[in-house]
Parts: C-alpha cells; structure tokens; sequence
C-alpha cells in the first residue's frame, strides 16, 4: 500500500511538471526569431547594438540605436532579493557594464561575460576590505585596457548565458525561476541570437 501511495505521488508530480512545461511551449510558440523581429521594424541590419536588463520585470531589450527591436525573458541569481556584493552572494548586480569576453563554447550553452565588477564595484570591495589594493590596481588597469577582471573564483564571473543541458525543460517553464550565481540566463536559442547581435565592448545596463 506505502509503495503504491509513493509510485502514485511521483507520478502526479511527473504529471502536473509535464503539464507545466507544454503549457510554457504554447505560450512560447507564438515568440517571433530576431530577424523576424528586425523586418517588423523595418531594420536590414542592427547598429550601435545594446542590451537593457530589468531585474524586476524580468525583461531584456536588445536595442539597435534607439529602436527596441526584441525582449526576452531572463532569470537571474538565487539571491534575486538583494543588492550584490563582490561575494558569492549569488545576486545578480546592477550598473553599467559591458562584454568583455565571448565563450562560444560554454556549460550553458553560451557565454557573453560581462566586465564585473566595473569600477564602482571595486570601489565598494576596497571599501568593504572585500579585496585587497594588490587586486584592486590590477582589475582597475585590466578594466582600464577593456578586458574581463582576473577573479579567483568562477563563480564571481557574471555574463548573459543559456541554460545548457536543460534548456527543453526550463525554457518552458510558465513561471519565474531563478536559479544562477548571479549571472542573467535565457534559452539557448535566445542566446544565439543575442550572442550573433553583440560583440565585445557591447554595453550591458542592468537595472533594478
């Protein structure tokens, strides 16, 4: 009887994830390509490409000049409450930014990295006694010649990314899950199109 209740439970839970997942791929369906996007606008070609994230409405805008030519649907950092430090805090932080390195090849798919922490981030960590002034005039020169701060741990490093392995799954999720290290992810297939749209020095702003 225990084994038949436990079987019952888990299928249910299978059932109503199933469920879940081809509702989000109806309300997916309809999501226009890029370059559909782009003829909509009347643009033959994007220029002066940026990227505008909001961590409230779960939104980012990929602008070609003034012209808001997609949004996608981003989640963030497990710690999607709070202001980020320069610690493992698993937040996703707010400022301007922008791509310091592509990594065509990545455990999520893609990675554009971003160049956190910036400044002002570094200015806090000093501040905060979170770095020392060794790390501090190295990552502001690194800044300074617009390449990636060198950062001992991985999980410091914040970019845009895909979701990787997984990505059927929860891409399709009707709801908001926020499961990174404080990084911005959306579908592997979103990540494509941003990736073929920027380049290195495009800027990033990430907004409350």
């Amino acid at each position: 009887m225990l084994l038949k209740n436990v079987l019952y439970f888990i299928g249910s839970i299978l059932v109503f994830i199933a469920g879940m997942v081809v509702y989000g791929i109806i309300l997916n369906a309809n999501a226009p390509t890029l370059p559909e996007a782009m003829v909509a606008k009347g643009l033959h070609y994007l220029v002066n490409v940026r990227i505008e994230v909001n961590r409230k409405n779960y939104t980012l805008d990929l602008y070609s000049d003034s012209i808001l030519v997609k949004s996608y649907h981003p989640v963030f950092g497990k710690n999607s409450s709070s202001q980020r430090t320069f610690t493992n805090d698993y937040a996703t932080p707010v400022g301007k930014y922008e791509i310091c390195s592509v990594v065509p090849d990545y455990k999520y798919h893609k990675l554009l990295r971003l160049n956190y922490p910036n400044g002002k981030d570094l200015s806090e960590a000093l501040k905060l006694n979170l770095i020392t002034r060794k790390e501090y005039d190295l990552m502001s020169s690194e800044l300074e010649e617009g390449e990636c701060p060198t950062l001992k741990d991985e999980n410091l490093i914040i970019g845009i990314h895909g979701i990787g392995k997984l990505n059927f799954i929860f891409k399709n999720l009707p709801f908001v899950y926020n499961w990174t290290n404080g990084s911005i992810a959306i579908s592997n297939e979103d990540i494509d199109e941003i990736y073929s749209a920027t380049k290195k020095g495009t800027e990033v702003v990430i907004k409350n």
